[in-house]
């Protein structure tokens, strides 16, 4: 499958013919990092990578795109010329997608030409804030419900076609059980589930008969919607007629909640349940949940065993969008990289220049305990204490002497335009996230004020950033 080239900001093309008219087109290094942790939250799921490679693999310029351009009068013919002919050949190193990340830290970096560069900037950023976003969201939901089922129920407001998409690969790979989209289902091997509108208990002559009809059809995962005429009444009393007669043929029923008091409904409903003999029946819940809600309904004691959460976790919710940016952070010179910087008056804006990696180190019980960016040129390994500076506060630092073994983060994914490794089955991403999580403290993971996870800089890295800040002052 071939993607378009015009699937970028206007001005990374100007930009680019810029380039090609000057001369300019050198080898550099672009890292993406963000500043801000979404939600409020203590850390972030690194996701979208695997799409990401897939589109810089396939990038291509279409005739009519050409023709497009040409409209314009913007562009001249030997630029026109270039981009006919256009392949992304440059190599791409990132952290593993499912990955664990941190502010200020590079997440992956660009090795190419510039103007190359400079075209695939906001596809990369599109692609992996996006995906970051939900699949962060996703985790928090997951971590919230203590374990139970996350079913994604948000095709319906999600944001557009491949949003909804999207969103449903990155909700599954953050934790996740299903999701309501069938097409995603299709394309990503995500396991599918739904249950019923209450159009279908109002189509029928009465609710037992919706009940019934639905069981006989799906016998093995009936889940029935009890709350479009009296929950705590008809719907629950119903429901509990149709799990008797399931109960007998070796079957058992789930029943979904859509409205109301979550928590009053779900103890009385499972009290009624249990009295009946139908321990064996969950209760699902759908509305508007995020996991704040989550949460306190079950620190409250609700009695929930899934949760169908939509809007609230295929649009990000609270927060909108991941702030993923790409940044200029070296320039070659002969066989050498330059590192470059970019200033600002705000003191959380400057750059850390070079090219980079980042050192996860691990306890001796082996959870995480502080991220390291070094140099790239830097051999960072488990045999000695190493300083820890702030990336922005120098002043602010800490040695670390006691810890297990050190992990190196960023590897190339892809060499010459042509990704190294195959795809990870998005059940093995989704393995990873839950893998990488069990390395962190809880006090990183709260859903409320949780504990700030440390990223650093090595001595070397610091003082070369120093170093820059001084002479561009």
């Amino acid at each position: 499958m071939k993607y378009s080239g015009l699937f970028t900001d206007f001005y990374e093309l100007t930009m680019m013919q810029g380039y090609m008219t000057h001369q300019k087109n050198e080898e550099v290094v672009f890292d993406m990092f963000f500043r801000k942790q979404p939600f409020s939250g203590g850390y972030s799921i690194f996701t979208g990578l695997n799409d990401m490679l897939e589109i810089l693999e396939n990038l291509h310029f279409f005739q009519d795109d050409l023709a497009y351009l040409r409209s314009l009068k913007v562009f001249r013919d030997d630029f026109l010329e270039y981009l006919q002919g256009f392949k992304f050949s440059g190599s791409v190193y990132a952290m593993d997608e499912g990955s664990v990340i941190f502010p200020n830290e590079p997440i992956l970096r660009i090795h190419s030409t510039i103007i190359e560069a400079q075209l695939i900037e906001s596809l990369i950023l599109n692609t992996i804030n996006f995906q970051t976003l939900i699949a962060t969201k996703a985790a928090r939901v997951s971590y919230a419900s203590g374990g139970s089922t996350i079913l994604e129920f948000g095709l319906r407001r999600a944001q557009g076609f491949d949003g909804a998409l999207t969103a449903s690969r990155a909700a599954y790979i953050g934790g996740a059980d299903a999701t309501s989209n069938t097409l995603a289902g299709k394309i990503y091997g995500i396991p599918v589930r739904g249950s019923m509108a209450h159009s279908w208990i109002m189509a029928f002559n009465s609710e037992l008969e919706a009940f019934r009809k639905f069981t006989e059809l799906y016998p093995d995962s009936a889940i029935l919607l009890i709350d479009t005429y009296d929950t705590m009444g008809s719907g629950i009393e119903n429901a509990i007629i149709v799990g008797l007669e399931q109960k007998k043929k070796g079957k058992s029923i789930s029943v979904r909640l859509d409205s109301g008091d979550f928590f009053y409904q779900s103890r009385e409903i499972r009290k009624r349940l249990n009295d009946a003999g139908l321990e064996d029946s969950k209760i699902v819940v759908s509305n508007d949940l995020d996991e704040e809600i989550i949460h306190q309904l079950l620190t409250d004691g609700a009695n929930i065993d899934t949760w169908g959460v939509g809007t609230n976790l295929v649009t990000g919710g609270t927060d909108s969008a991941f702030g993923g940016v790409y940044k200029l952070a070296a320039k070659k010179k002969g066989d050498k990289y330059l590192a470059t910087i970019k200033i600002s008056n705000n003191a959380v804006k400057p750059t850390t220049p070079g090219v980079k990696q980042v050192y996860r180190f691990y306890n001796k019980d082996e959870s995480a305990a502080a991220d390291l960016i070094a140099l790239e040129e830097e051999d960072i390994t488990a045999t000695r204490p190493y300083t820890f500076y702030h990336p922005m506060y120098f002043h602010d630092k800490f040695t670390l002497s006691s810890y297990g073994r050190v992990k190196k983060m960023i590897s190339i994914k892809m060499q010459n335009g042509k990704r190294i490794n195959k795809d990870l089955p998005i059940k093995d991403l989704q393995t990873r996230v839950k893998n990488n999580l069990k390395c962190f403290d809880t006090s990183y993971k709260r859903i409320i004020n949780p504990h700030i996870y440390r990223v650093s800089l090595s001595e070397k890295l610091k003082s070369l950033k120093a170093e820059l800040l001084d002479e561009f002052k």
